[in-house]
């Protein structure tokens, strides 16, 4: 059994009408009765609704492939063993072409067998963001080579917006929102 929730989801009263409303809507999109993430951060009613454009533009919006972001997204969950991000991703990852294999392998590390080079290059480059804090100039330069500019700002972003995630979901002790 997982430890209690150190901040329990709220509801109408804790999140507003107005952050209740975004946190129903997005437990509807994901096809669960709460989404628990919501639910807790929603209870910091103004720092919900500036984190959430941000969050859902490198979710839905960025200059990365959708393919290419759950890749990374994947990465930084099982590097912090979070398991609500896995959770979470692993459905997600399944609708933008990332398969069981090869999340299996993005699972395994950049040596997997079936891994593209880019994708050795996205795992690597995760493992060294999230891992250091940084990034060698050999990763950097092979990083380079397969992403843009913004491209390569926004690998940062997001790379640092699902550890930062990861930190805050497992010291809050947010509750998973699925069984499995």
């Amino acid at each position: 059994m997982s430890a209690p929730a150190r901040i329990p989801p709220g509801g109408f009263k804790e999140l507003g009408p107005l952050n209740w409303a975004i946190a129903k809507l997005g437990a509807r999109g994901i096809r669960a009765p709460k989404f628990h993430l919501f639910n807790v951060l929603g209870q910091h009613k103004l720092l919900f609704l500036a984190w959430l454009p941000f969050s859902g533009y490198l979710l839905y919006a960025g200059k990365l492939s959708r393919s290419d972001a759950e890749l990374v997204i994947l990465r930084v969950g099982h590097l912090r063993d979070c398991e609500y991000e896995l959770q979470q991703h692993r459905r997600l990852a399944r609708s933008r072409g990332v398969d069981a294999d090869l999340q299996a392998s993005i699972f395994e590390g950049p040596d997997a067998e079936g891994l593209t080079e880019r994708q050795r290059v996205l795992i690597t480059a995760t493992d060294e963001f999230v891992i250091t804090r940084s990034m060698s100039p050999e990763t950097w330069a092979a990083l380079s080579g397969v992403l843009t500019r913004p491209q390569l700002i926004e690998f940062c972003t997001l790379a640092g917006q699902y550890d930062a995630l990861a930190a805050t979901m497992a010291t809050l002790k947010i509750p998973l929102d699925f069984p499995d």
